[in-house]
């Protein structure tokens, strides 16, 4: 982030929900104009940059297929709310893993998608086509407003990271390969599982705990763990906006305006740069489902996220863990120096290492293996 235009974020993510807010409700689109300002808010990046072209054309076919695949089996399915979760996500996530692993990030956002249409009670064909175009304007927008504020700086930025030779990160496996991952069963089977678990412990939204595991169970203890950090971080932060605004103006494109950048404000402000999109998005769905916010709306979604918290934490420590830290130190003795297969580990052992009170042993380890020379 620029240190010349330290609130030039805040300003362009609030400009970008506003207009996209406005736009769909000149089009008709109010009903689906929640995906669209999530979408806007979440693809303005910190530091201005434009994104991998591939992503503006597999967001929105991930959307499609997403949105598609719920629409279409929830009047095939005409079952219990917990066995139509089971096979949509089922069926999302075997989706998913046909995506090539350097667009992973997009798994995750199948099976979340799948599922929305069958939270709603007028699901429909045409409403699956708004949230589409909905989508497609906030990135239009998002991308848009990034492009005029952008500056010389962020330019010279962008040429010196390019010229920075880095290691290259990205370990493409076949679909064989992702198919025959364990930790990608563990994570379909619980997902599976997950609604039917939050309604057995008496969540009062059992969706907010299958969010959870769909969302933050990963294949190692020190992975899983940052996620649940980022997640109870940016929830927690993510609804005091909209609670604050909502209630006392309403909703329109002011208030949402004003929503969306003092999120980016508070994260700012507190230092919480890392969870931005996480509360972003906390905010944005807030906007969608719950309009002004009853008094029990913050306590009950927190406790919600926290069961999901807690069970894919429990997953990950029961079946099969994996720590990110112990494969770190012995990748580190092997090889020696920091290489790209380190720097791939080095987020969840990082995370392993603060929560186990290791941090300081841990950096020091870091610390020599960056300061060791090639060979």
């Amino acid at each position: 982030m620029s240190a010349a235009f330290p609130w030039r974020l805040p300003l362009v993510v609030a400009i970008a929900a506003g207009l996209v807010w406005s736009i769909c409700n000149a089009l008709g689109l109010a009903s689906a104009a929640a995906y669209g300002v999530v979408i806007a808010a979440v693809v303005v990046r910190p530091d201005f940059q434009a994104w991998p072209t591939r992503l503006y054309i597999a967001l929105p076919l991930v959307v499609l297929i997403g949105l598609s695949l719920g629409t279409w089996l929830k009047p095939l399915l005409a079952a219990p709310i917990v066995w139509e979760f089971a096979v949509v996500t089922a069926m999302a996530q075997l989706i998913g893993q046909l995506l090539p692993d350097r667009l992973a990030m997009l798994r995750n956002l199948l099976p979340i998608l799948a599922i929305l249409p069958l939270l709603s009670s007028s699901s429909t064909w045409l409403a699956a086509w708004q949230q589409l175009v909905a989508v497609m304007l906030g990135l239009g927008v998002a991308v848009g407003m990034q492009a005029i504020f952008r500056t010389a700086v962020d330019r010279n930025s962008k040429q010196l990271a390019v010229s920075n030779n880095s290691p290259k990160l990205e370990f493409s496996r076949s679909v064989g390969e992702r198919f025959s991952d364990y930790y990608f069963w563990r994570k379909l089977i619980f997902s599976v599982l997950a609604l039917a678990i939050g309604q057995g412990v008496g969540a009062v939204n059992p969706k907010y705990v299958y969010f959870g595991v769909v969302l933050l169970l990963n294949d190692s203890i020190g992975a899983t763990l940052g996620k649940v950090r980022d997640r109870m971080v940016g929830v927690s932060i993510g609804i005091l906006m909209p609670w604050l605004v909502f209630n006392t103006f309403g909703i329109n494109s002011i208030s949402l305006a004003l929503v969306m950048g003092g999120t980016v404000s508070m994260m700012m402000l507190f230092g919480f740069y890392a969870h931005l999109k996480t509360a972003l998005i906390s905010s944005g769905v807030t906007f969608a489902g719950y309009q002004a916010l009853t008094d029990w709306y913050i306590p009950t979604r927190w406790i919600d996220y926290s069961l999901g918290c807690g069970l894919a934490l429990l997953v990950c420590l029961l079946f099969s863990p994996s720590s990110a830290l112990k494969q770190f130190r012995r990748l580190a003795q092997t090889e020696g120096r920091l290489t790209a297969e380190l720097l791939q580990l080095l987020p969840s052992a990082r995370e392993e290492a603060l929560w186990l009170g290791q941090q300081k042993e841990f950096e020091v380890l870091v610390g020599s293996l960056e300061t060791t020379p090639e060979i």
